[in-house]
C-alpha cells in the first residue's frame, strides 16, 4: 500500500451498507464517504467494497509486479460482474470456485486459527465510474458529487461480510470469546466500519466503529433473523471492544446504550451526529405535485390495490387545501411503530378530521405483513397511500406540504426523516424517546409511543385550528435545528476526531 506521504492521514471506510437501500445506514455511509473525501488534502480516503452475501472476484494485487493493461482491465471488469453473478471462466477456474464456495467457511476458519491475514485487492474505478456511481452512491448523492467519489481508490475483500460473521460465530463451539479473521490494513491510519465489524485490522490501524444503535442486542424481538443478527452484532461488538476500537456514535442516546453493554469503552466512545443530505431544503413547490407523486410512486403490493380516483388536483380549491395528510417515512418493520400511528390517525378520522389522509413512504423490511394488512381497508378506499422508491426531490415536496411528518418509532439511532422534514420546511411530531429529544430538541411535538390516545391528542393539538401558532413555532425551530446536521456543521467534528486521534 502506498505510504509515500507520511503526513497524510489515510482512512479506509467500509462501504458494504452502500449496496443496500435509500435511507438509514446506507444513506449515512454515502454521505460520510463523500464528506470525508471533501476534507483537506491532509486526508486520503479510500473505500472498502465487501458484499453482504456474495463472494467477489479479486481485483488488482497490491504488489508492484507489472501486469499487462488488458489483463488488468479484464480483472477489474470481472470483479464488477461478480457483484451480480459468477463471470465466465475455464473449467479449472469453475472447479476451483466450486470448491471455494463449498469449503468457504472451513477455509476461513483455518486462516483464523493460523493467524493468516486477508489482503484486500485494489479496484481502480476510473474506467468503471458508472458502476461505482450507480451501485453505491446515486441513491443519496447529487450528480455534482460524482467526480469526488468515483475518483477514489477502492479495496476489494473477496469474502462476504456474512461469511466473516459465520466464521467468528463458529468459534462459539469452543469458546465464549470467538476469534475473527485478520485483515491486512497496513498503510491506513484508520479503518471506519459502519457497524460492529467481524474482523481484526492491522496493529498500526485504528479501528473506528460507527455505532448506529444497539437494537439487535437490546430489542432483539424487533429484528429480522433474530438469532443470527443478535449473535453477529453482539460478538462482533465484543471483539471490537476487546481489540481496542474507538466508537463514533450517531447520538448520545446510542452511546448510552453502548455503555450499558460495555461500560469499559466510555473513554473510547464519542458522539458525532449524522450528516443530512443537502437535497432537503425549503422551496416553493406547488401542492399539486403531491397528487402526481402519490399516483406515480404507489408501491406495487399483492396485498391490496389503492383507489386513486380521488387523487385529482382541483384548481378551484385554493392552494390545494382539499388534500391534508400525515406523512411517515420509514422501512416497514415492527420497531418503527406504524400500527400505533395508524390507530391515532384513525381516531382523528372518526372524530374531528374525516378528510385527513395518511401517506407512508418506505420499503418492506421484516415482519411487515401485519402492517400491510392494516393498510389494506384504508388503501382500498384511497385514504392511505403507501409509496416507495421516492427520490429526494419528490420526498422534499411531500415533507413540505404534509400537515405533519410523524416519527413514531420505539427506538432509533438518529432518525433522518424528522430532520429532513425540518430542512424542507415541514412540521414534525415524534415519539417521546431519548434520541428524538436529543436530535429534534424543541422543534417537535412529542407523544407517548405506546399510547394511541396520546398520539392522537398531540396530533390534534398540532393540526387543529387552534394549533396555528404551534405549527409556526415548530417550523421556525425546525429551520434552526436542521442547520446542526449539515455537512458544514458535522465535517469539522470528523476532522478534529481524526487529527486528535493521530496525535494520541
Amino acid at each position: 500500500m502506498n505510504t509515500d506521504d507520511p503526513q497524510k492521514i489515510r482512512i479506509l471506510l467500509d462501504l458494504k451498507p452502500a449496496f443496500d437501500g435509500y435511507g438509514g445506514i446506507p444513506q449515512e455511509t454515502r454521505l460520510l464517504f463523500s464528506g470525508l473525501r471533501a476534507l483537506s488534502e491532509r486526508f486520503e480516503v479510500e473505500g472498502l467494497i465487501q458484499h453482504g452475501s456474495r463472494r467477489l472476484k479479486p481485483a488488482l494485487s497490491t504488489s508492484r509486479r507489472q501486469v499487462p493493461i488488458p489483463r488488468q482491465v479484464n480483472k477489474l471488469s470481472r470483479m464488477v460482474v461478480s457483484v451480480y453473478k459468477d463471470p465466465y471462466g475455464g473449467w479449472l477456474e469453475q472447479a476451483s470456485d466450486a470448491i471455494d464456495r463449498y469449503f468457504a467457511l472451513s477455509f476461513l476458519r483455518l486462516r483464523i486459527m493460523a493467524g493468516l491475514a486477508l489482503t484486500p485487492t485494489v479496484f481502480q474505478s476510473d474506467l468503471f465510474d458508472d458502476f461505482t456511481w450507480r451501485t453505491f452512491f446515486s441513491k443519496t448523492l447529487k450528480p455534482e458529487d460524482k467526480a469526488g467519489v468515483t475518483g477514489a481508490r477502492y479495496r476489494i475483500l473477496r469474502n462476504s461480510k456474512k461469511i466473516f460473521h459465520k466464521a467468528g460465530l463458529a468459534g462459539l463451539r469452543f469458546s465464549q470469546q470467538p476469534r475473527y479473521v485478520n485483515i491486512n490494513t497496513r498503510g491506513f491510519d484508520y479503518f471506519v466500519a459502519e457497524t460492529p465489524y467481524p474482523a481484526r485490522v492491522s496493529a498500526a490501524t485504528r479501528l473506528v466503529v460507527r455505532y448506529h444503535d444497539a437494537v439487535p442486542v437490546l430489542m432483539p424481538h424487533t429484528i429480522d433473523d433474530k438469532a443470527f443478527h443478535q449473535a453477529s452484532h453482539f460478538y462482533a461488538l465484543q471483539e471490537n471492544v476487546k481489540a481496542g476500537a474507538w466508537f463514533s456514535c450517531v447520538s448520545e442516546a446510542t452511546r448510552t446504550d453502548l455503555l450499558r453493554i460495555f461500560p469499559e469503552v466510555e473513554a473510547r466512545s464519542h458522539v458525532i451526529h449524522n450528516v443530512v443530505s443537502g437535497e432537503y431544503f425549503e422551496e416553493n413547490s406547488p401542492k399539486r405535485l403531491v397528487y402526481q407523486i402519490a399516483r406515480t410512486r404507489l408501491a406495487d403490493v399483492s396485498e391490496f390495490g389503492t383507489d386513486v380516483t380521488g387523487l385529482t388536483f382541483d384548481a378551484s380549491q385554493q392552494r390545494g387545501r382539499d388534500l391534508q395528510y400525515l406523512l411517515m417515512v420509514s422501512t416497514l418493520e415492527p420497531r418503527k411503530n406504524h400500527l400505533l400511528l395508524m390507530r391515532a390517525w384513525e381516531r382523528l378520522k372518526y372524530t374531528s378530521m374525516p378528510g385527513l389522509k395518511l401517506i407512508v413512504v418506505g420499503n418492506q423490511g421484516w415482519d411487515y405483513k401485519p402492517i400491510l394488512q392494516a393498510f389494506r381497508p384504508w388503501a382500498e378506499r384511497g385514504d392511505l397511500l403507501y409509496l416507495n422508491n421516492v427520490p429526494s426531490d419528490e420526498l422534499r415536496v411531500l415533507y413540505r406540504h404534509a400537515a405533519a411528518t410523524v416519527c413514531p418509532s420505539l427506538a432509533e439511532g438518529f432518525d433522518y426523516s424528522g430532520i429532513e422534514a425540518m430542512a424542507s420546511g415541514g412540521v414534525v411530531v415524534a415519539s417521546d424517546i431519548p434520541v428524538h429529544r436529543e436530535v429534534f430538541h424543541g422543534a417537535s411535538a412529542y407523544f407517548n409511543p405506546y399510547s394511541q390516545d396520546d398520539a392522537a391528542g398531540v396530533l390534534q393539538q398540532v393540526l387543529g385550528g387552534e394549533g396555528g401558532g404551534l405549527r409556526e413555532q415548530l417550523q421556525r425551530a425546525g429551520r434552526q435545528v436542521a442547520q446542526r446536521y449539515t455537512q458544514a456543521a458535522i465535517l469539522p467534528q470528523w476532522e478534529n476526531f481524526f487529527e486528535t486521534g493521530r496525535r494520541k
